[in-house]
């Protein structure tokens, strides 16, 4: 049978180069000062929707992400690999979004594409480690959700067969389409780009990215367009979106820096132990 798949992407800061200006002032995470690279649960996520698009002829997958005009570099990755339609949601009222704003405005553009049967995103993402956003966009279109997923062993006859990976094991289990699954980064890593689609889609852009004079070239080009869609276009109320949707609030930002230091020998007394508790508290090395 034939399947429409949603891939929920993001573009988050490469944590592995976090240096002291990662955060601003407002404890929000300052992502012009960090490398941005495609999640890495999510590109698991992305192999289990092309994994099915190759097992059900006439499936298509289409791509959603949110953030600033740099994004759509996440989108033109799918559309390397394979993907078939991609949506940036982007806009000045979406930013600043918490984990609840953020599943409202995903939940709202996937309503307005519509006709969906499998909802794919990773696990969590490597910038908030929150593992909440998959679980609230189910709940938000009042859908089943199959969390820690590894492997998609069947879908057919509107049901789908995941093992997924969980403490102490794995389990195999069983849901209705349509269906929301969070992939774990231990799934099968994505496959490589595509030659033959880098070079057709490497010029993909949303309008506001193209290069002045190019109008006929892209006029021509159709599948070149990358559709960006605002608050507006997916009827999101104002009230639930950006700052003013997110009630987390970060009270204060300390960066944390280890330093190697001279070794010191302990005795088994409990002065000496107390004594290295209450230093180890002091640096932050633990608490």
């Amino acid at each position: 049978m034939s399947l429409k798949i949603v891939v929920l992407a993001k573009q988050v800061p490469d944590t592995k180069n976090v240096g002291p200006e990662a955060m601003t002032a407002e404890g929000t995470v300052n992502r012009s000062a960090l490398p941005a690279i495609f999640n890495p649960d999510d590109m698991n996520a992305l192999e289990q929707a092309l994994r099915l698009k190759e097992q059900n002829p006439g499936s298509t997958i289409a791509m959603v992400t949110m953030g600033l005009p740099k994004a759509t570099e996440v989108l033109r990755e799918g559309l390397y690999r394979g993907v078939d339609e991609v949506y940036l949601l982007t806009d000045r009222v979406l930013g600043g979004a918490d984990t609840l704003a953020t599943s409202y405005t995903l939940a709202q553009a996937i309503r307005k594409i519509g006709g969906y049967d499998i909802i794919l995103c990773g696990r969590q993402a490597i910038d908030g480690d929150t593992a909440q956003v998959g679980p609230q966009v189910a709940e938000k279109l009042g859908l089943t959700q199959i969390t820690y997923a590894e492997e998609i062993l069947k879908c057919a006859d509107g049901r789908i067969t995941v093992r997924r990976h969980i403490d102490g094991g794995v389990e195999t289990v069983e849901g209705p389409l349509p269906i929301v699954l969070t992939v774990n980064g231990s799934a099968a890593p994505c496959r490589s780009r595509n030659a033959k689609l880098v070079c057709k889609y490497k010029n993909a852009r949303i309008a506001a990215e193209r290069e002045e004079g190019r109008e006929e070239y892209y006029a021509k080009r159709p599948y070149l367009t990358i559709t960006s869609w605002g608050a507006a276009d997916i009827d999101a109320d104002p009230a639930q979106i950006g700052k003013a949707g997110s009630p987390t609030n970060v009270k204060a930002v300390k960066n944390i820096i280890f330093k190697a230091k001279e070794s010191k020998q302990l005795t088994g007394s409990d002065a000496d132990i107390e004594g290295l508790i209450v230093e180890l508290l002091e640096s932050n090395t633990i608490g």
